[in-house]
């Protein structure tokens, strides 16, 4: 009997079911960057401590990371669709709370379920489209979708809270995501499939203790580094982490299902793509968050003028995303693999070159090949992730490529924005001029915003060395980042291309791997 029947096309169900998948993975990219905007609204109303601020900013991103796993598997077991449903239902409940906050422990508490909930979202989704598109073309095609739906709300999310906030109160930057994640309950049950694994065990929850724990601490640890250095509390809480997830990958060995399917990685494909995944996050956000600096503390530009200057970012990442697929097509997922990141590859090296008087257009063209070459990682790579995993897994396979990704940022916020620092101390000390006073020298030397405010209470000749002197070292150490993650690039390439065999499509990947083992 043959077994090479040509897979179904999708029809304008799943096509309009793809636009209501997307949208609330925009929603849940916007709420990583909305409230920025609102957080001096926010302390004005409701008098948050300096603590309470920081948790209101991260407790949605720490509870997202945690609970990708868990939530994962756990739509395997009861349903997709079933899961994503309840977490819309939590996502518009949680919003409407957080809006009308009337206390600093409120909004906390309320960003924290929007965190839960917020879980539920990507492999749900990303799940679900494999259930939805058979052909392997138009699944590329629709993660390439759902990978620029993420990129779009990141890159909105500014914008759509300082339209609010020019017009409403701070918590109208939450109720923006209400009439997405309605209409997501209204249509979703009439056009996304359902599936669940009927093999499926119960749940194990000391798995889901030990995963949710062990991503939170090294998540909280990765934090605390890159703000206060390699403090006790800080390395203690990352060991915890490490050690909380080394328990937790010794206990999946022994279930029979497992909540992190290790055998997973024994499959080349999927480990070359989650290897990419996370070198790329890693890379991405180490850098990003010395270009925002760049943009307006060394640049001089408004925080508008650097919003609209990290917009052909998104528009390339948006771009590259949707045309990743066409290009799998005709060259093979191995091919467009490295040769994106090789491409990304050189828009770091492109960032590492920037200078003065050219230091914006350099930095323009640096973030438009990093994000065209990166696009292809994260939109084939996932597409490779899902697919060579079987179906019955596809939500854990799903999940563990988000947590990978949450991960990887953390870390390169932590490692390299705590290396970047590091370079800028040591470049700047020894040239801070003598008679500066030890409190501004230690200002000076904590950030480059402290430096510049410091260059301007000086005034002068003095001030103008400080802040040239500044600049120039964060300048540096921004370069030193750069050329790191070009490293971090080849490195991911090389993987590629040794693990991924040529011209190898998902599927094909899948099939394969699941002979040989049998």
């Amino acid at each position: 009997m043959s077994t090479t029947a040509v897979p179904a096309k999708a029809t304008r169900r799943e096509w309009i079911g793809l636009a209501i998948i997307a949208l609330p993975c925009m929603v849940y990219a916007m709420d990583l960057t909305v409230l920025n905007l609102a957080l001096p609204a926010i302390s004005a109303e409701l008098d948050p401590t300096a603590s309470q601020l920081l948790w209101i900013v991260d407790v949605y991103g720490f509870l997202v990371a945690g609970f990708l796993i868990t939530m994962g598997t756990l739509g395997d077991r009861i349903g997709r669709r079933k899961l994503l449903l309840i977490g819309a239902a939590a996502f518009a409940a949680a919003s409407v709370m957080a809006a009308f906050s009337r206390s600093a422990e409120m909004l906390i508490a309320m960003r924290a379920l929007l965190g839960v909930a917020g879980a539920t979202l990507a492999p749900s989704t990303m799940s679900l489209i494999r259930n939805m598109f058979h052909d392997e073309h138009e699944r590329q095609f629709a993660i390439g979708v759902w990978i620029a739906a993420f990129s779009v709300g990141g890159a909105i999310g500014p914008l759509v809270g300082g339209v609010l906030l020019q017009w409403w109160w701070w918590g109208a930057a939450f109720l923006a995501a209400v009439p997405v994640m309605v209409l997501l309950l209204v249509l979703g049950p009439k056009l996304l499939p359902e599936y669940r694994d009927p093999d499926a065990g119960k749940l194990d929850p000391a798995s889901m203790v030990q995963s949710l724990f062990a991503v939170l601490a090294v998540v909280y640890g990765l934090k605390r580094i890159a703000e206060y250095g390699m403090d006790v509390r800080g390395v203690a809480v990352l060991l915890l982490g490490l050690g909380l997830g080394v328990l937790f990958v010794r206990r999946q060995q022994h279930l029979a299902y497992p909540f992190l399917d290790v055998t997973l990685f024994r499959r080349p494909a999927f480990s070359a793509a989650i290897v990419a995944y996370a070198l790329a996050g890693l890379s991405m956000m180490g850098v990003y968050i010395f270009m925002t600096q760049y943009l307006q503390l060394v640049l001089g530009l408004t925080p508008l003028q650097a919003g609209i200057a990290t917009v052909p970012w998104s528009l390339c990442f948006t771009v590259g995303s949707l045309l990743a697929p066409r290009l799998a097509r005709h060259w093979g997922a191995r091919r467009v693999m490295v040769r994106g990141l090789l491409f990304a590859a050189l828009g770091f090296g492109i960032t590492a070159l920037v200078m003065p008087p050219y230091g914006l257009w350099i930095l323009i063209a640096g973030m438009l090949a990093m994000s065209l070459g990166m696009a292809p990682v994260f939109t084939v790579g996932n597409e490779l992730i899902i697919t060579t995993a079987p179906p019955e897994r596809a939500g854990a396979a799903s999940a563990l490529a988000e947590t990978s990704a949450e991960l990887s940022g953390a870390l390169g916020i932590a490692v390299l924005g705590s290396a970047g620092m590091l370079a800028y101390r040591l470049w700047l000390d020894p040239a801070l001029p003598a008679t500066l006073g030890d409190a501004d020298a230690t200002r000076a030397l904590s950030t480059l915003g402290g430096a510049v405010a410091v260059a301007g209470e000086l005034g002068g000749q003095a001030g103008t060395l400080v802040g040239d002197t500044a600049r120039a070292a964060f300048t540096g150490a921004m370069r030193a980042i750069a050329l790191f993650g070009m490293a971090m690039m080849l490195l991911a390439a090389w993987m590629s291309a040794r693990l991924m065999r040529d011209g190898e499509g998902a599927a094909h990947a899948a099939v394969a791997d699941e002979g040989a083992g049998a």
